[in-house]
């Protein structure tokens, strides 16, 4: 392993998948955008909602711009499919805004990886539903990974 790889590697399994979602989902919920495009390659290409992307400094102001407004952002992403070198996520995220109005985002991400683990595409659509607080469901501590033993999305009926 170097600094320009991520195990594990493409083929995927259902286990390795299954790491690769975890891991993704344990870094976005820490928030430390440098770290986080560093999973991606050098010339990552994002398409997020209606915004394009390129590259990791691109990634890395998106992700700062995102959870300026996006609130204790909390997420949970859960393997939908996979097949050689890439992987399909379904996941959910609570949020709140500076008005501390409550959301829930819905959303479906593809994913495709180099030899190296890196994801160098992602393709996510995303659509967000205003809560009130007491629907909140994601309660574990702010910006910490989700804890093993808390529901996942299945458990959860999202």
């Amino acid at each position: 392993m170097t600094d320009e790889s991520r195990p594990p590697f493409p083929p995927f399994t259902v286990e390795t998948a299954t790491q690769k979602v975890r891991a993704a989902e344990n870094g976005w919920n820490l928030q430390v955008a440098e770290k986080i495009a560093l999973a991606y390659s050098a010339d990552s290409v994002w398409r997020n909602r209606a915004e394009f992307l390129q590259g990791r400094d691109e990634i890395t102001a998106f992700l700062q711009r995102k959870w300026a407004h996006e609130l204790e952002y909390r997420l949970i992403k859960e393997l939908w499919a996979f097949h050689k070198n890439r992987i399909a996520v379904r996941f959910a995220y609570e949020w709140h805004d500076v008005e501390g109005q409550w959301f829930r985002s819905y959303g479906n991400e593809n994913w495709e990886f180099n030899d190296l683990g890196l994801m160098q595409k992602r393709h996510a659509s995303i659509n967000d539903l205003a809560i009130s607080e007491r629907e909140r469901l994601f309660h574990w501590k702010f910006k910490t990974p989700r804890p093993d033993d808390y529901p996942s999305l299945s458990d959860l009926n999202l």
